[in-house]
């Protein structure tokens, strides 16, 4: 089959109560063996996705392949295919072992297989001596490993996982991401997971489908996704980015901010109007006289590892990460290489993104904000 794919969306259309439509001529492949992550905002159809693999939803039009065969029409329980949903539908009068043991014994498997399928994804889950367990007093990672083991135990061909960290508190979600993903490349077996979270899909995925509004906007690796982003929207959707108007002078060479610039990018017209990415951590900070553009700190907001700096350059505000204190109001010159630099060609996103003049707002009314009540304590 074509490049080992597994399954293959073609012309896939959902609406919901004759609504617009979700997704429209939608198509994907996803390869075997692969940790597939849609990422996108509330919305945008990736879960619609992930139920139409499923069964739970039959397209209005298009088709569902399933290792080459047809499947749209087949009902859940017929495909190779097993479903972790955000609530982890653990039944609550049995204990650990059962509600592993469940999809088998649906299936008739003899008790020596249940038993030895049962202990081998207890300890796949790292929950080997937790079989007598009641589901009850397991905590939420817990919960989420033996959905998990239960997935697992039926042996399915593909995991689909929807959102399945939400309800975690932020040090079990990652740690519950390393798992997964160790627990994937154990297995062999394709995972396809839904988030919104950018970094737990950077995280986890072999593969990541950028969405919004039911269209992918960008499939790629997690480092391609962000160091290498097509338009505005997976610019600012993953992660933090500066977007500026720019325009392209030739190859190599790009102009924005009222100055000229080397850059890696080539293959624009001459004079394109570009939008221009560069990421916070990339800018570097120096002496107003020496920088390549200057500007006048606007506000500071300390996150642990660095501080971020918002800056006032030419009347557009810039996002700063780094490691050293800048005053508020202090004038700063900034520096960047060529490699720094990513120009993108202009789309229907262009202008929506990448100025930080809210953030700094909102900043400044919660810094307005704290004074007012200190102020109102003291009083």
């Amino acid at each position: 089959m074509e490049n080992n794919v597994l399954v293959s969306l073609e012309n896939i259309t959902v609406s919901f109560d004759g609504e617009t439509p979700v997704l429209k001529d939608f198509n994907l492949k996803i390869r075997d063996g692969e940790f597939v992550t849609l990422l996108g905002p509330s919305g945008c159809g990736k879960t619609t996705i992930l139920r139409s693999i499923g069964g739970f939803i039959t397209p209005d039009s298009g088709d569902v392949y399933f290792n080459g065969v047809k499947i749209t029409d087949l009902p859940p329980h017929k495909r190779n295919v097993n479903t972790i949903f955000q609530r982890y539908a653990l039944f609550p009068h049995l204990n650990v072992y059962e509600n592993v043991a469940f999809g088998m014994r649906i299936k008739n498997k003899s008790e020596k297989e249940i038993n030895e399928t049962v202990h081998r994804m207890l300890e796949l889950v790292d929950l080997k001596g937790y079989a007598k367990r009641g589901v009850g007093k397991l905590s939420g990672g817990q919960q989420q490993r033996v959905a998990i083991a239960r997935a697992l135990a039926n042996d399915p061909k593909m995991l689909l996982l929807d959102e399945p960290l939400s309800a975690l508190d932020m040090k079990l979600r990652k740690d519950m991401q390393s798992e997964l993903k160790k627990i994937q490349q154990q297995t062999g077996i394709t995972f396809l997971f839904v988030t919104h979270d950018q970094q737990e899909a950077l995280s986890m995925s072999d593969t990541v489908v950028v969405m919004d509004k039911g269209v992918i906007q960008q499939i790629g690796t997690p480092e391609d996704i962000y160091n290498e982003p097509q338009n505005a929207f997976v610019a600012d959707f993953i992660g933090e980015s500066n977007i500026l108007d720019g325009h392209m002078l030739e190859d190599y060479v790009v102009s924005f901010a009222g100055a000229t610039f080397k850059c890696l990018d080539k293959g624009f017209a001459k004079r394109e109007p570009v939008d221009v990415v560069i990421r916070p951590e990339d800018v570097k900070v120096t002496e107003a006289a020496k920088g390549m553009l200057r500007g006048v700190v606007t506000s500071l907001n300390f996150q642990g590892v660095h501080y971020e700096i918002i800056v006032d350059i030419k009347g557009f505000k810039w996002m700063i990460q780094s490691t050293d204190f800048e005053e508020v109001g202090k004038e700063i010159g900034i520096i960047l290489d060529p490699d720094d630099i990513h120009v993108m060609k202009k789309s229907e996103y262009s202008g929506m993104f990448g100025d930080y003049s809210t953030f700094s707002d909102e900043m400044e009314e919660d810094i307005n904000a704290v004074d007012a009540e200190e102020e109102e304590a003291e009083a």
